[in-house]
């Protein structure tokens, strides 16, 4: 049980921002309490930062009883049973049917008696003094959602940020989560959402799927980056405050100008200047032990053979089943994985350097009243490690979220090629290309697999629009003779001539 003293109307709605930043679909809340305790104005402020706008109109539903909001990010459907003759209309109202799409808000949940779906939280408010307070219960895994939003609320008021404005920006394909942080008379800030991730089951040798892939588990591999990228001159976010045990970090918003145009297309001005950035990335050197903050240090892995292969293997595990209906056999699955070990033997002796990971789109922010390298803006780098420096190259050039044609890649990998040409004597374009041909691939293969989980394990097809894409990218590498018995194996699967 939750208990939250509210001493003003502005702190009931402020506790409705909290809880709407807590909601996943599926969640009936019901509010109770006598009238004039607060419950409009608790659902007014959780439906308002739902639409990102302070001056969204929440009309009363006590005549109409329903009144749904289908056009918000999260679908809401505020219900109010004060002038519900029988529990038996309930059945009229269509509240299952708003649970399989969004969140419901019931008010006077009690003259619904038992006909009411399950509540995933019970709010109930109550006076106290010239205030009231909110006692919370519910189902455990909703209790804790909303417990992860009132720490949030907590850190903010260290921060010097209690009475701040919360609003949703992103959720990503991690169990990270963003949100955009205003309070008045100073700029925005994100506040990135990320306690520590156990990993998962074991699969392999005592170790999870994160731990053999080297994915960060905290935000101290986030701190610690931030520090060492921007000692080099990269332009990263400052950090204003930060709760490493606790997973918080309050963030420099660099913007929300990205490399993309409104149509959702590459620009290549930007697209150009990002490759351009990578090959001076690439001109440093990089430590592998680094501190993140006093008593916290971080170690960089390398990019090893063993994480490589758990990566493809998700193509193994999750793509290829996909396509053909049923999981490969075992004999099918040492086969691919004797093709990639033998495709990643090949990569003894290329050039090594930091990879950030994930550089592509929704990861790059353009900062066009800034110059030179500082016009790329990064923010997301906490799963870096040192490997082959085409990695990141590949990366972008094979954006997973947008079509780069073949004539715009080798644009892009001539620019790149440039650039280290300038900065680099000798560089060798030929052992390059062969990098990025493996990378492009080892990549592609990765992606293809996650995007098929994600559909089928997190319940997010979302991705699934991009799989034609990723499929299309392989093809296009897959012809590197150096990837000739990855792609003997594809062609024997049907994993270059299917499609979903």
């Amino acid at each position: 049980m939750l208990t939250v003293h509210l001493a003003t109307t502005e702190e009931t709605e402020r506790l409705g921002q909290d809880l709407a930043l807590s909601l996943r679909k599926g969640d009936l809340v019901t509010l109770s309490g006598d009238l004039g305790a607060g419950k409009s104005t608790l659902a007014r402020g959780l439906i308002r930062t739902i639409a990102d706008d302070n001056g969204y109109e929440v009309p009363s539903p006590t005549f109409t009883i329903v009144q749904s909001y289908p056009e918000l990010r999260l679908p809401i459907s505020h219900v109010d049973l004060y002038r519900l003759s029988s529990a038996d209309e309930l059945d009229e109202l269509g509240l299952d049917e708003a649970l399989d799409d969004g969140a419901v808000l019931v008010e006077w949940p009690e003259r619904g008696a038992d006909a009411l779906p399950a509540s995933s939280l019970r709010v109930t408010l109550l006076g106290e003094g010239d205030g009231r307070k909110a006692i919370i219960e519910g189902k455990p895994d909703a209790v804790a959602r909303l417990q992860r939003s009132l720490a949030i609320r907590t850190f903010l008021g260290r921060a010097g940020f209690p009475v701040a404005e919360r609003r949703y920006l992103l959720g990503d394909a991690s169990a990270r989560g963003y949100e955009t942080i205003t309070a008045e008379g100073k700029p925005p800030l994100i506040l990135m959402n990320s306690p520590y991730n156990p990993g998962g089951p074991v699969l392999r040798n005592g170790k999870t799927y994160m731990q053999i892939a080297h994915l960060s588990q905290s935000v101290t591999a986030f701190v610690a980056m931030d520090k060492l990228l921007q000692s080099k001159g990269f332009s990263v976010p400052e950090i204003y405050a930060e709760d490493l045990d606790g997973g918080l970090l309050l963030l420099e918003n660099l913007g929300s100008e990205g490399v993309l145009d409104a149509s959702g297309a590459p620009i290549p001005e930007r697209y150009e200047a990002a490759v351009r950035m990578l090959a001076h990335l690439h001109q440093h050197s990089w430590p592998q032990n680094i501190d993140a903050a006093k008593g916290y240090a971080h170690h960089i892995h390398s990019f090893d053979r063993d994480a490589m292969m758990i990566e493809v293997e998700l193509l193994s595990d999750w793509y290829a089943p996909r396509l053909s209906g049923r999981p490969l056999d075992s004999q099918q699955k040492a086969q691919y994985v004797a093709a990639w070990d033998h495709v990643f033997s090949q990569l003894i002796n290329v050039e090594e350097s930091l990879l950030l990971r994930d550089v592509h789109s929704p990861n790059i922010l353009w900062r066009g009243d800034a110059t030179g390298m500082d016009r790329v803006g990064l923010i997301d780098f906490q799963d870096a490690m040192i490997g082959p420096s085409a990695y990141d190259v590949a990366s972008l050039i094979f954006d997973a979220r947008v079509t780069i044609t073949p004539e715009f890649q080798d644009i892009l990998l001539a620019a790149y090629i440039d650039e280290r040409q300038t900065l680099t004597a000798p560089f060798d374009e030929t052992r390059f290309r062969k990098a990025f041909a493996i990378m492009a691939a080892q990549r592609n293969a990765k992606i293809l697999g996650i995007f098929v989980r994600l559909d089928e394990r997190d319940g997010k097809p979302f991705y699934l629009q991009h799989l034609s894409r990723i499929q299309a990218y392989l093809n296009r590498v897959i012809d590197h003779p150096a990837l000739a018995p990855v792609k003997d194996w594809c062609e024997k699967a049907g994993v270059l001539t299917s499609e979903i």
